[in-house]
């Protein structure tokens, strides 16, 4: 309780920087390539929740609302993926391991020291190959947009899953970014953490009203990542419109 506590002090701090502030993060990568078995990711997943646990709390999707992520990219198979927050990489370490073998996931990240842990970690996972991170926003006038298109094969009706988990108020925003630029196709899914701590209300009510004619949207109800005590929804929202982009070519969407 008393971690949390801190925690929730040091929120305008994780807003401003993406960091805590204590130095948890460098540490949590110190602990992972102190103790994790080199190309294991189970191992590097579990002791990144024994940290977070025993030592310092993280503020990534954590052990029990990973288990939603892990089943929305089994289900969906998707062959490219998008993060919105990188954080430590933890996040992006559960969907490689369940997502196809071809797959490749882009992560976005705005605190560079944060992509470099991110990308120690994903190293000593031996995902570095199938996962990368970009330092950036969706919203610093196109340049990182402009890297997913021509380093990583981003275009319309492309991308098959969407993790949003960075900070609240850019949810919206970003969304519709990625709606403008028509990357979604029908059955892309959006997978979305911290729908009531700390909430993004603007981003929900979006999404209601447009529930049946452009979203059909699930509430998993779960809690605030490495605790029990406080309530937290995970929303995850599949794209209905058939005028998202131009369809897959057969070939590709048999290939799922």
């Amino acid at each position: 309780m008393a971690k949390r506590l801190r925690m929730l002090m040091r929120m305008g701090n994780l807003t401003r920087t993406g960091q805590v502030g204590d130095g948890r993060e460098e540490a949590l990568a110190d602990y992972v390539l102190a103790h994790a078995i080199p190309g294991d990711v189970d191992d590097v997943i579990r002791r990144i929740d024994t940290y977070a646990y025993q030592h310092a709390t993280l503020i990534n999707i954590g052990d029990e609302k990973g288990l939603l992520l892990d089943a929305a990219v089994r289900r969906v198979r998707p062959r490219l993926l998008l993060e919105l927050g990188t954080y430590c990489g933890y996040s992006a370490l559960r969907m490689a391991r369940v997502m196809p073998p071809d797959a490749r996931l882009c992560s976005i990240e705005f605190n560079a020291a944060n992509a470099s842990v991110a990308r120690r970690i994903w190293d000593h996972a031996g995902l570095a190959d199938r996962v990368s991170v970009l330092h950036g926003t969706l919203g610093d006038d196109g340049r990182t947009i402009e890297r997913l298109v021509t380093e990583h094969g981003f275009g319309p009706g492309r991308l098959d899953f969407l993790f949003v988990d960075h900070i609240a108020r850019a949810y919206l925003p970003d969304l519709r970014r990625i709606l403008d630029l028509r990357w979604l196709h029908p059955g892309s899914i959006v997978l979305t953490d911290n729908m009531k701590v700390p909430g993004a209300p603007h981003y929900r009510a979006y999404l209601r009203e447009r529930e049946g004619t452009e979203w059909r949207t699930r509430e998993h109800h779960t809690h605030v990542e490495y605790q029990s005590w406080v309530k937290d929804v995970v929303l995850e929202s599949e794209y209905l419109p058939t005028t998202a982009g131009p369809a897959r070519p057969p070939t590709e969407r048999n290939h799922r």
